[in-house]
């Protein structure tokens, strides 16, 4: 993927005519496409309706690495770098992440990560290298005009309070609240960014 510390997994699978295997993640194929030695300690598990608009949430340095992905309908997920002295900050990556594909996207703390359920009844899997603390993750204004993520235009984005209430990014990073790219970097595993 074009921004560093964040990879996609393609999982393998099998089908027949009972229905499918997937193997979402594998410790010792993910530690060889990405140089980065990352474990589970916590899942997380939410559903949300066709529409509804999810972060942007920027884990801080300290916070959980996530990976990320849909086992039922579809949603439009987007990384976002917002990591301060990043050579790619403020660009972002999108991926449609759903039931049929299985992909998953690891994302470093230290980058920003949102997104928009495109089914009645997306449900989206987060696996944490460590348990979610409060304060581990800022909110930034997803439909922020100067970020320009292209949201789909037929679909109006239902938001949470938290996330209307969000600063934009610019706003976020007058605050404080904007990790520093290079404090981010030992987290981020080894080398580019790339597939696996």
């Amino acid at each position: 993927m074009p921004i560093a510390g964040a990879w996609k997994v393609v999982p393998g699978s099998f089908a027949d005519d009972r229905g499918s295997l997937h193997e979402l993640f594998h410790c010792g194929q993910f530690r060889a496409a990405t140089g980065a030695d990352w474990s589970a300690q916590q899942t997380i598990c939410s559903t949300s309706h066709r529409s509804v608009l999810r972060g942007i949430r920027v884990t801080t340095v300290d916070g959980p690495a996530k990976l990320v992905s849909c086992l039922r309908g579809e949603v439009l997920d987007v990384v976002v770098d917002l990591r301060l002295g990043s050579p790619t900050f403020s660009r972002f990556h999108i991926e449609h992440l759903n039931e049929d594909n299985r992909t998953a996207l690891y994302i470093a703390p230290g980058l920003g990560h949102a997104f928009l359920s495109l089914a009645e009844r997306s449900t989206v899997l987060y696996l944490l290298s460590r348990p979610h603390r409060e304060g581990d993750e800022h909110p930034v204004h997803p439909l922020d005009p100067a970020l320009a993520i292209p949201w789909p235009s037929d679909v109006m984005p239902m938001l949470s309070a938290k996330d209307t209430a969000a600063p934009t990014a610019s706003h976020a990073r007058a605050a404080g609240l904007l990790p520093d790219y290079g404090e981010c970097l030992p987290l981020n595993g080894s080398g580019p960014a790339r597939a696996s």
